[in-house]
Order: structure tokens, then sequence, then C-alpha cells
């Protein structure tokens, strides 16, 4: 069997862990990304031949740049939310066999390098979830942002009874078939705590690494006050039902595929 080593001679990350090419597709969610998504899916296909770019709704040439460089592409006629491109990246991924799926944003601000540390951190725990922690370089993130970010982790790190330090970080290894067991309903950028909430809810374990803060060259897509209020629904709605989601998952522990 073809393996393919997450390292590089020409990388300072040299880790050992290695994947399958068949169960771990990458997986970003788009909005007119045209200025760095050929240069993301072209680093990612370095060590992850299956990288699906989502393009939800873009005018811009998004997915024709994603598909020249190598990816496949899922396209949404318009713009549907950073949730339902997720649901679409995720089913396409498992659908395709895979087991895993590595989340990235389009716009370039993580490091596809950092990746080996979410890999490892899976292989050595068990957990289903590993979510890169960007607090470490918390003064990279725009003042607003960053403490927008950190009053959702307290709000979130409160009610789970443990500390999470960066509930709103895209940059996610999924275990796709837990992910597909759990009940998620947001569409935008809310997904981001409905999903670590579900895994939680669920029992499943959740982990967090440090990851670098790339400055992303463009405007955020966030809109400060309408998708707070889109959080702050979904967060009353968790409070007034008392639960994550529902799932029916399976009783067996999943294959493993991260080894050393």
């Amino acid at each position: 069997m073809e393996i393919f080593f997450l390292d590089s001679r020409q990388k300072p990350f040299q880790a050992v862990a290695v994947i399958d090419p068949t169960t771990c597709a990458a997986v970003l969610p788009c909005f007119n990304e045209a200025g760095s998504i050929a240069g993301l899916v072209t680093a990612l296909r370095r060590d992850i031949p299956s990288v699906l770019v989502v393009d939800d709704g873009s005018t811009d040439a998004t997915s024709s740049l994603a598909r020249n460089a190598g990816a496949g592409v899922v396209r949404h006629e318009r713009n549907l939310g950073k949730g339902a491109a997720l649901k679409s990246g995720l089913s396409r991924a498992l659908m395709q066999g895979c087991e895993w799926a590595v989340t990235l944003d389009g716009d370039g601000q993580h490091a596809p390098e950092d990746l080996p540390a979410l890999v490892r951190c899976a292989d050595r725990t068990g957990a289903l979830l590993v979510i890169g922690n960007r607090m470490n370089e918390a003064r990279k993130i725009p003042w607003l942002r960053r403490q927008v970010n950190r009053w959702m982790s307290r709000k979130i790190s409160q009610r789970a009874g443990r500390s999470l330090p960066d509930t709103q970080s895209g940059f996610r290894l999924i275990h796709l078939r837990t992910w597909a067991a759990l009940e998620l309903n947001t569409k935008h950028f809310e997904v981001e705590s409905e999903m670590l909430m579900a895994f939680l809810a669920t029992g499943r374990r959740v982990e967090f690494v440090p990851i670098r803060v790339i400055r992303s060259q463009r405007t955020s897509h966030i809109h400060p006050i309408a998708d707070s209020l889109r959080w702050w629904r979904w967060w009353r709605h968790l409070a007034r039902t008392g639960s994550a989601a529902q799932a029916s998952l399976p009783a067996a522990a999943p294959t493993k595929m991260l080894r050393y």
C-alpha cells in the first residue's frame, strides 16, 4: 500500500506519522478565495492527495483555480454559510471512503505545515476531534475577533466543565463516522461551537494543539453583529434544551488510520 509521509526535508516540522491517502481528505470551505486557494491546495496536496474545496457561492474564480490546482470542487450556486459548506465537504469525503478529514479556512490563515501536530495528537490520545489552538499567538488575531473568541470560549468552557482555549478555530482533524452520527443544524460560523459541544456531549475525546496564526490578506467574511447574534441564538437554544446534539454512535472504537 502506498503511503504519504507528513514531513519533508525542506520543512521544519519533521513528523513521522503516515496517512494512507484513501483515509483522509482536506476540506476547505471557501467564499471568494481566488487570491489564496491555488497555493493552499498545492501545499496540501504534497501530503494529502484528496483535497476538496467547497465553493460556497463565490463570484470570483475560486472554483476554477482550485480545480486547476488539483482539488475536487463541490459548488453551491449561492452562499449558504460556512456550516452548510462544511457539511457538503465532509459528506463528500465520507462518501469517498475517508475515515478522517482535516478542515482549514480557504483564506490561507492556517499553515498546512501544522497538520502533523494534529495527526500526532490524534494518534497519541485517541481523540476523535483535534482542534488547532491559536491562542499562543492571539495578538495576531484582530482585536475584536480575539475578544469575541475569548468570550465565546469562556462561555463554552464553563458549560463543558473544562478548558477549551480556542472554540472558534476552523483548523480541525475530524473523525468522519463520529461526525456523521451527530445531529448538527447550524449553517453559519456557529458551526464550530456546535460541532465541538456535540463531540463532548456524546463522550468523544477532544484535544487542542498549538498552531501558528497567519494574517489573512483579505477582510474577514465574519460579520460581527449578525454572526454574534446567530451564535447567541444557538447558545440560548443549547441552554434551553440542555444538550448539544443527539447521536446514534457505534459502540465499537473506530479503526485507527494514524500510526508511527
